[in-house]
C-alpha cells in the first residue's frame, strides 16, 4: 500500500463517486480507479460497492478509511510544523478546548497571543472533554485544554487554573430557601452536560463516591442553553461556577447550597505525550502558563 494508491482512496470515500474524487485530485476518472482497483487486488478485499450512482464503502472500505483519516491528518500536521520550523509560510496553530475553559478561559489567551504574534493563525474548537482527547491522539489538536481527568499514560499535561461545580436553579425554585443534600437533589429534575463532558464526569465521581447515582431529566451538549432552560422552568444544573458567574451576579440564577456536596476540580492545558512543539505551540503554551501564574 502506497500513499498514491491510499489517497485515491481516500478522497473517492470523501466525495462519494469517482468522478467527485477524480476532480479532488485533479487527474482522469481512468487513473483514479485504477489505483483504487490495484489498492484492492494488493489488499485482497473489495473496498467500495459501485452503485449506479457513486460509490459506498463496504466494510472492509470502513475500516480502511478510518485509518486513511488519521494517517492524513498527521501528514497534513507534519508539513505544517517542518513548514513553519523551515519559515515557508504564515504559521498555524490548532487548539481544542473543552465548553467550559474554551469559553470562558481561552479566548482571553488567544487575543493576547493574536496582538503578539499577528502572523499566527489560531483556530480554536469547543468540544467536550473526550473530544478534545480525540483529537490530540490523531495530531488534529496541537494543544488542548480540558476540566475533566485524562490519561497520564497517554497525556502530559499543566494545571492552568481551578473551578467549582455549583447546582444552580432560576431566582424563586423552592430549595432556594434552605440548604440541600446530594441524596434529595438525586431524585431532583436535574439537567446536566451530555456524557463525554468533563463536567458530567466530576458529578457523577462527586455522587459515585457517596454511593449515590445521579439519572438527569435531560442532557444538553450546550451551557447557554442549559441556562436558558434553568430560566423557563422549575429545573436545577449542574454546571461551572465560571459559566454562571454573570447571571449570579445580576440575580438571574442563584447557586444551592447542598450541604454534603463540594465539587471543586483542576482545569488542565494537556499535549499527546512524547510529542515536540513547533515555535507557535511553545509560544502559545508559554503565554497560558504565564496568565495562569
Amino acid at each position: 500500500m502506497n500513499f498514491t494508491h491510499l489517497l485515491a482512496f481516500y478522497e473517492v470515500a470523501r466525495a462519494g463517486s469517482i468522478s467527485a474524487g477524480a476532480e479532488k485530485l485533479r487527474v482522469s476518472q481512468p487513473a483514479v480507479t485504477r489505483e483504487i482497483k490495484e489498492l484492492e487486488q494488493r489488499l485482497g478485499v473489495m473496498l467500495f460497492d459501485r452503485l449506479p450512482r457513486g460509490v459506498t464503502l463496504t466494510q472492509a472500505g470502513d475500516a480502511l478509511h478510518a485509518y486513511a483519516e488519521r494517517i492524513f491528518a498527521l501528514s497534513g500536521a507534519a508539513e505544517l510544523e517542518l513548514k513553519e520550523f523551515a519559515g515557508l509560510s504564515a504559521d498555524h496553530l490548532s487548539i481544542g478546548a473543552s465548553a467550559t475553559v474554551g469559553v470562558y478561559l481561552v479566548p482571553e489567551t488567544i487575543a493576547i497571543f493574536n496582538a503578539r504574534f499577528p502572523k499566527v493563525s489560531v483556530e480554536l474548537t469547543v468540544a467536550n472533554t473526550e473530544q478534545v482527547e480525540e483529537g490530540l491522539q490523531v495530531h488534529k489538536f496541537s494543544l488542548g485544554f480540558i476540566e475533566g481527568p485524562y490519561d497520564e499514560a497517554i497525556f502530559e499535561a499543566k494545571e492552568i487554573g481551578a473551578d467549582e461545580i455549583v447546582a444552580v436553579a432560576a431566582v424563586g425554585h423552592p430549595l432556594l430557601r434552605r440548604k440541600v443534600s446530594a441524596h434529595e437533589l438525586a431524585s431532583k429534575r436535574v439537567i446536566m452536560r451530555e456524557t463525554g463532558s468533563g463536567t458530567r464526569a466530576v458529578v457523577e465521581e462527586a455522587y459515585a463516591a457517596q454511593g449515590l447515582t445521579i439519572e438527569p431529566v435531560m442532557s444538553v451538549s450546550n451551557t447557554e442553553a442549559i441556562k436558558r432552560m434553568l430560566l423557563s422552568q422549575h429545573s436545577i444544573a449542574y454546571v461551572s461556577s465560571l459559566s454562571v458567574k454573570d447571571e449570579i451576579r445580576r440575580g438571574d440564577l442563584v447557586a444551592l447550597s447542598v450541604k454534603d456536596l463540594h465539587i471543586k476540580r483542576a482545569l488542565h492545558m494537556l499535549w499527546l505525550r512524547g510529542r515536540s512543539f513547533s515555535p507557535s505551540t511553545q509560544a502559545f503554551l508559554e503565554l497560558s502558563l504565564q496568565q495562569t501564574a
